[in-house]
């Protein structure tokens, strides 16, 4: 399954049946409490009952993922830092060593081929804050890869366009 995760409406067209489209600003996700009761009392589901349950399952389970978000100060903006730390529940509270840094124990998450569009007026020093915010996060994300795009508010939707054109092809 592929999964669109975006901070915003867009208008796009998708032509797949398996590409979903959640546009994260028409759900109620609340702000993570931090209780880690989604590790200790209902693991792999967090205690707060609002949308983001029906989101993180399918952050888990897609195998291509495209997040669209504006970028503030070299990272997420809040609605999708939010919906972010509301699928910690995807993973276990174990650690691993992969290439000599620790992370977390995925919770049957299938790997993902990511795409991140990032947008607005991000000045360089930003860019590369964004980059190092993914590639640390890559790990934890179960990132096989990912690709970065950076756009204007303008080009948006035309990047967006453009990489779910490379699915449907």
């Amino acid at each position: 399954m592929k999964l669109i995760l975006s901070d915003r409406p867009l208008n796009i067209e998708i032509k797949k049946d398996d590409i979903k489209f959640i546009d994260l600003s028409s759900l109620k996700i609340t702000n993570c409490v931090g209780c880690f009761g989604c590790w200790t009392k209902t693991p792999g589901k967090c205690v707060i009952r609002d949308d983001a349950v029906k989101v993180y399952p399918e952050i888990a389970k897609s195998d291509t993922l495209l997040y669209v978000s504006r970028i503030k100060y070299g990272g997420y903006d809040t609605i999708m830092k939010t919906m972010l730390e509301r699928a910690i529940p995807v993973q276990q509270a174990f650690i691993r060593i992969v290439a000599g840094e620790t992370h977390h124990i995925q919770r049957e998450v299938t790997p993902k081929k990511a795409t991140i569009i990032a947008y607005g007026d991000i000045s360089e020093g930003e860019k590369e804050v964004f980059k190092k915010l993914i590639s640390r996060n890559a790990h934890n994300m179960n990132f096989e890869n990912y690709n970065i795009i950076f756009a204007t508010e303008l080009q948006l939707e035309k990047a967006v366009t453009d990489e779910v054109a490379k699915w449907e092809a």
